[in-house]
């Protein structure tokens, strides 16, 4: 997979699949703002990427080149629409975050869909970004994303933009899951929003929710255990439009017929009224339509000589509220038409359907008065193409003040869409400004748009990230099986045999998951006896040292497994060593550091009791205790508390600085001795003066120990997910298998 200098993540990519007559697909670029900027931007960078869905469920096309960007399409099936899109994200997110204009529904299986979308989408932006590469994750469908890329990726500047509002923190907490959604956007270096309020409602969600330290516009997030803390700037960056494609059209001598020829269609109109939105609850479409029916009803305004034009751009029709809104505005239109439109002529031009770019723009260039009424909206970019479109400098712009953009067009007749009979009066009064009246707002309103395009948006944004946090030194990427490959069995075959002829060898094995199969109850484990009997046998050679490692205590290890003492057993991720064979160099093995004193005797008994105090809120959690750490373990929680418990835990790490924290399967183990299995077997492999080494581990804290292998070493990943080892297996039943190939290659080898 291709390395790139900077990665765009956003749920669409910026193309749409067109099928061609021989039913070959085109991709054909999507017009919009984000696309131009992010086109600008790219311009700039030796090697840009874009990940993204493509737009339709089930398939996932291969990577391809558009326009110069290599996209990576992401792969959602109809359920995960349904649940991640539809749901979590337009039928939770969307209205909590639009002052709940509707309200929100909120279902734990959309979360659990929503969680692992983010995740895909984490995992595609972290494989193909480039060391110490830039990724910008935009908007509220990805907010898990930036920390989840930043724990496989802590190497990264990563950028998160949020194209939408950011609400209270008081209607914020209303989110079940709020402190995930918080950690998941401080993942970022640099957090962005449309507006000032909005950014601090974000720092005061991060401060009164999470406990965490705000000065200014940063926000101090703790490490978890001897992490170090990082900052994350958070700040307006109000976006904008491609202003100069828009004047261009407006040159466009089809563009300005279609204009002359809109306003012939409409019975050559003094006055035409316009309002262009998405179908959608906060854009206030409703009260629009209820004052332009009471200016008629009122007879202030004469449908002989003004049409109110609302275009409104199909959205989302397969979620609840948007098909009844449709419903109650196709009924408001038709009953105003009903009552007031002359023969020949509508009072209200209805058009449910989209517009390309040149006929929207005639549509500006036509209107004499924009209406933009949202109850609330991130930015509006309706607003600044209206006035993008009036090089003529004639217009008015009527402009809600829960918009992001009524704090940049301060020229606008800025009005509260609530109030009915405010509203009334600021049609009128862009009804009647005379033509220097116009000509003096638009001029500023010009200035603004044309000075603060969407160029000059992307380029502020990724400047202040350059300036942003800390990322760590760059990476090499250490995924060397992807989940879902299994390697070439053949190659683990020869590799096997020649690991079997060299002189000597360590082979070491974790437990949990390799040996033995996983199960609820950790006592009840029970190991392979296929394979305790092949790894003993091999350790009966003087040139093999063989060696459990595991992350439980030593002692539970021994009662399980009961191997004889020419086996190495290695406990709690290393922090304990049992009794070593005459082969192994104790004085080799420096178990200083490992020394429990009265400090660290009291960090641990601190540690044991707030776990005991999280298993008890979650029912069938388990605390172990082991000589120089406590784990946590959520395996035998019941129903979906599992998850929440885990958040506990990590939670409480992030308090303790001096601790080891190592998440794993369902456990959360807190060391107050640093080590891991890596430190553990490097160590071990000096102390047995080992020419190679074979490894078997299935969970990520055997990570430690497949990125430290050597040419001649055998790294060997049990079971999914992604892996530095070279190779895979399936399950126990596999290792049975490779354990017991090795002891006969290694005795037909004579040895």
């Amino acid at each position: 997979m291709s390395s790139h200098e900077l990665v765009i993540v956003a749920n669409r990519l910026p193309v749409d699949a067109r099928t061609l007559p021989d039913g070959a697909t085109e991709w054909v670029t999507s017009p919009g703002g984000l696309v131009t900027a992010m086109e600008s931007v790219m311009r700039h960078v030796e090697s840009g990427a874009w990940v993204g869905w493509h737009g339709s469920p089930g398939e996932q096309p291969e990577p391809f080149t558009a326009d110069g960007m290599s996209l990576y399409p992401v792969r959602l099936d109809a359920d995960e629409v349904a649940r991640y899109y539809e749901g979590f994200s337009n039928a939770t997110l969307w209205p909590l975050y639009h002052d709940v204009i509707v309200d929100p529904e909120f279902h734990r299986t959309w979360w659990d869909t929503y969680l692992a979308v983010n995740r895909r989408f984490a995992k595609e932006a972290a494989a193909v970004a480039g060391p110490g590469a830039t990724v910008w994750v935009h908007d509220y469908q990805l907010q898990l994303v930036p920390e989840m890329i930043r724990k496989d990726r802590p190497d990264l500047r990563i950028g998160f933009f949020n194209h939408i509002p950011f609400p209270p923190v008081e209607l914020f907490s209303q989110l079940p899951k709020r402190n995930q959604v918080l950690r998941g956007l401080l993942g970022a270096d640099l957090v962005g929003f449309q507006r000032e309020g909005d950014a601090q409602n974000f720092l005061a969600a991060a401060r009164q929710l999470l406990g965490y330290h705000v000065e200014g516009h940063a926000v101090t997030v703790p490490g978890i255990g001897t992490q170090p803390a990082r900052d994350v700037v958070a700040g307006a960056y109000p976006i904008s439009i491609d202003s100069a494609a828009v004047s261009a059209l407006t040159e466009d001598a089809e563009v300005r017929a279609r204009a002359r020829q809109l306003r012939e269609d409409l019975g050559q109109p003094k006055k035409i009224v316009l309002g262009v939105d998405r179908l959608d609850y906060t854009k206030g479409i409703r009260h629009r339509l209820k004052a332009w029916g009471e200016l008629l009803n009122d007879g202030v305004v004469d449908p002989q000589d003004a049409v109110f034009v609302q275009v409104a751009t199909p959205s989302r029709e397969r979620v609840d509220a948007y098909r009844q809104l449709r419903d109650e505005v196709e009924l408001t239109v038709g009953r105003i038409n009903g009552d007031f439109a002359p023969i020949g002529r509508p009072a209200i031009s209805y058009q449910h359907r989209t517009f390309d770019r040149r006929d929207m723009t005639a549509l500006y260039m036509a209107a004499d008065v924009a209406l933009v009424t949202s109850l609330r909206d991130g930015m509006n970019l309706v607003a600044k193409e209206y006035v993008a479109s009036r090089p003529d400098l004639r217009g008015a712009l009527v402009l809600s003040e829960f918009t992001g953009a009524a704090d940049e067009l301060r020229a606008a007749i800025l009005v509260n869409p609530h109030d009915i009979d405010e509203l009334k009066a600021s049609i009128l009064q862009a009804l009647a400004m005379t033509e220097d009246e116009q000509e003096l707002a638009m001029t500023s309103l010009r200035r603004q748009v044309l000075d603060h395009d969407v160029q000059a948006w992307a380029h502020e944004f990724l400047e202040d990230l350059e300036q942003a946090g800390n990322p760590a030194e760059p990476v090499s990427h250490t995924v060397t099986l992807a989940d879902g490959d299994d390697g070439d069995a053949e190659q683990l075959e020869t590799k096997l045999t020649e690991f079997a002829h060299t002189p000597r060898i360590l082979v070491a094995s974790d437990f949990d998951g390799v040996i033995a199969p996983i199960v609820a109850d950790r006592d009840a484990v029970m190991p392979d006896a296929g394979t305790l009997e092949a790894l003993t046998e091999l350790a009966e050679d003087d040139d093999v040292t063989v060696a459990l490692v595991s992350g439980r205590a030593l002692a539970d290890l021994d009662k399980h497994t009961q191997m004889p003492s020419s086996v190495v057993l290695i406990g709690s991720h290393g922090a304990e060593i049992g009794a070593l064979p005459p082969t192994v160099n104790a004085g080799v093995l420096d178990a200083a550091s490992l020394t429990m004193d009265e400090t660290r005797q009291g960090r641990l008994d601190s540690v044991i009791r707030s776990l005991k105090t999280i298993a008890l809120k979650h029912p069938g959690a388990e605390v172990e205790v082991k000589p120089t750490a406590a784990v946590l373990h959520t395996r035998g929680v019941r129903g979906r508390s599992a998850p929440d418990a885990t958040e506990a835990a990590l939670d409480y790490a992030r308090t303790l600085p001096w601790a080891t924290v190592t998440p794993g399967k369902e456990v959360v183990e807190f060391s107050v001795v640093e080590t891991s299995k890596g430190e553990a077997l490097d160590a071990l492999a000096r102390a047995c003066a080992a020419d190679a080494w074979l490894y078997l581990g299935d969970d990520v804290t055997d990570e430690s120990v497949f990125v430290r292998a050597g040419e001649h070493d055998l790294a060997v990943k049990v079971g999914d997910g992604d892996t530095a080892a070279d190779h895979r297996v399936a399950d126990t039943d596999a290792v049975r298998e490779l354990v017991q190939s090795l002891l006969e290659k290694r005795r037909a080898n004579g040895r």
